[in-house]
Parts: structure tokens; sequence; C-alpha cells
């Protein structure tokens, strides 16, 4: 098929979402679909067959998009939307397939052009608002629960990336549309380079047992319960802190310092997505200590696959597919949470994590990934129900 694909996100940059489109892509690419991809006017180009992206306008004040909902966001797709109409006054497509808010793109295009189109649901449109701190606007809120409901209810297909959006979308459509598909894959590399495992070694302490987290250090991420869980850590844990903006790790430093925890923190910052198997093999723990929101986290599968013990906050966001058999679930609570840090660092932790390694080899292959997106490619030469 060829594909017109709408990405309302910098394309590409080392987060969530945009990882789950590269890898979208990929798996089209390998079943033999063709992909034009509109995307923002910000972020690196990949290498993919049959790939083509299209950048849409940016105005000059605009250098970067943050993680989730911004006014900056929302120019960008007024822009984002002319582009992709453009290129479908251009070429004939067999499929629209949006991500996130694009989906509002999706529903009017693909009838206008009369096109099937593929919902891309990475999170609840109205959730991100909360997790974000977006607005208390219920106008605007309610806008959002609008343009969510009628595209789950007109799209052709839905992919929801975790079973607490399963369970949302159907609610409001037809399950039989739905295809669960986890962001599992990653580009780990089968064995790891030595020059590079020593250079990243040397920035670590060597007397310390190592924590680890990765990812982005937005509040809803629980870092500063991770922080108050070093009150009760012995101290011979010592933190690892990969991510973040450098605003946000500068300002952490700050309160680091202002509590007297600067001995104990090692901030990596923002790094190549290369790096971070490396900083995993390296760590005697990995942590996710999430506080807020549904979505599992897309470090959990590199987690699971590392063979390093696991330590999960014990809510839904981490429980709808962690199980104390393949992760140490904890209380979302300082002391709880170093309880099970110093759990995990033995041997109980350890057979957890071969444990939990088994189990990502089994349920996370590749294969398996691009049958599921096959999967959901199926309605598209289906008549629509709804």
């Amino acid at each position: 098929m060829k594909i017109l694909m709408i990405a309302p996100e910098p394309f590409f940059e080392p987060r969530g979402t945009p990882f789950s489109e590269y890898y979208r892509i990929r798996a089209l690419s390998d079943l033999g679909h063709q992909v034009d991809l509109v995307t923002y006017p910000i972020g690196a180009d990949k290498e993919v067959p049959g790939l083509r992206i299209f950048r849409s306008l940016r105005p000059f004040w605009i250098r970067e998009v943050k993680t989730g909902p911004s006014p900056n966001k929302l120019i960008l797709d007024f822009f984002l939307f002319f582009s992709a109409l453009k290129r479908l006054l251009l070429k004939r497509y067999d499929m629209i397939h949006t991500h996130e808010e694009a989906s509002l793109f999706g529903t009017i295009l693909g009838g206008i052009f009369r096109i099937p189109h593929l919902y891309d649901m990475h999170s609840s449109l109205v959730q991100q608002m909360d997790n974000f701190q977006f607005t208390r606007s219920r106008l605007v809120r309610r806008l959002f629960a609008l343009n969510e409901r009628w595209a789950l209810k007109h799209a052709r297909s839905v992919i929801v990336i975790c079973r607490a959006l399963f369970e949302h979308a159907a609610t409001v459509t037809d399950a039989k549309k739905l295809t669960l598909i986890e962001n599992f894959l990653d580009e780990s590399v089968p064995e790891l380079d030595a020059e590079i495992l020593n250079r990243i070694r040397a920035e670590l302490p060597r007397d310390r047992r190592i924590v680890t987290y990765t990812g982005t250090l937005e509040h809803y991420q629980g870092i500063p319960l991770l922080l108050d869980s070093l009150e009760y850590l012995d101290p011979r844990f010592h933190l690892v802190l990969v991510g973040g903006k450098p605003a946000q790790v500068d300002k952490l430093r700050q309160t680091a310092r202002q509590r007297n925890l600067t001995e104990r923190i090692h901030f990596a910052g923002q790094r190549p997505h290369a790096e971070i198997p490396y900083y995993l093999h390296l760590s005697h723990v990995l942590v996710s200590p999430r506080s807020h929101g549904t979505n599992i986290p897309l470090k959990i599968y590199a987690y699971l696959k590392s063979g390093v013990p696991v330590v999960a906050t014990n809510l839904y966001t981490h429980t709808q597919t962690l199980t104390p058999d393949i992760a140490v679930l904890v209380d979302p609570q300082p002391e709880s949470l170093a309880q099970g840090i110093q759990r995990a660092d033995s041997d109980e932790g350890r057979a957890i994590a071969v444990a939990a390694q088994q189990f990502a080899q089994t349920h996370y292959t590749a294969e398996q990934y691009r049958e599921r997106v096959n999967r959901a490619l199926q309605p598209i030469a289906a008549p629509a129900r709804d």
C-alpha cells in the first residue's frame, strides 16, 4: 500500500511517540508498504526503505517542541494539516495513518478523499491534559474528548499501545477493530562495543551499586519520589539519571545540592539512544518510579530485556504488563522504593531478572511486532462498521 502517515511530533527525537512512529514505519517497510511521512519541521531524518519525509512549515520562533500538549504544538499542527492536505492533492494513497491528535486530520481528510483511516492511539488526549497540567478549561478538555471519541468511532482500524488504552477505547468503539501493539522494539546491539562500555564505565563510581533511571524527567515520571527514596537507601547505592532536557537536568542538580545529594547522583543527561544498553548493562538495579498516568513507560521493555533487576511502582501504569514474577513492585512511597531497590540487589532480585529476560525473549520479538502491525492493517480492506 501507499500510506500517508501524519505524525504531530518532532521526528526523529529519542522519546516515546517518535520511537513508536519509527518502529511502525520500520514494520510497514518490512511488510512491503511505502510510507510518506508528514511531520514537524524539527527532528533528525531516518533512513528506512520506502520512507519519504515531508516537513511542514516552521514559524521562526519555534526551535523545539516539549513533550506533551503545548501552544507551540497547536501552531505546528495548523501547518501540519495543510502539509497533509497538499500531499493528498498531489498523490493518491491507499490509507491515512495518524498518530495522537492528528487523528482529527485523518478523520476529516479520510472522509473528504474517501481513504481508510488508521488511528495510532499512543495516549488518551484528555489524560495528557492532566499528566502535563496543560489546562483546567472544561471547554478545551471537552473538545479534546470529542476529538478522541470521533476518531475512535470513525477510524477503520485503531492501534493502542497498552492494555489501559485498549480498555478505554473499547468503551467508545468496537473492540474488534482495536489492535494492541506494545512498544517493545528497540535497536539494542547483539554485542556491546568494549571501547564505549569502558568510556561509560569510567563515568560511574566503581565502589557503588548502580541504580539507573532512563527516560524523560517530566513530573509524572516520579523523579521526586526517586530522590526522596535516597534518604532511606543505603549509601552504597548510587543513582544514575539518564535523560532529560538540559534545563530539567540543571534544576535537578540544584535540588540535589540543596538536599546534599550531589555525591549520590550522577546526571548523565540526554545520551544517544545507542548508548542506553551500555548504561543498563553497567547497572545493578533499574528503576521506574512512575507516579501518574496509565500508559506503560517505554523504558520497561528495554529494562526487561537487559537481565538487570527491575523495580517499579505498584500502579496500573506498570502492572498491566509487570507481575511480581518479572519485577519488584513497590508502593509509590520513598521508603518502599528504597526497600525494593535493596531487595532487587540480591539473589532473589537477580532470579527475577533472569525470568524477566526469558519472558521478553519469548513475547517481545520483531516477528510478533510485524504480525501485529499486519493485523491492524486487515480492517482497512473491510467495509467500515461504525
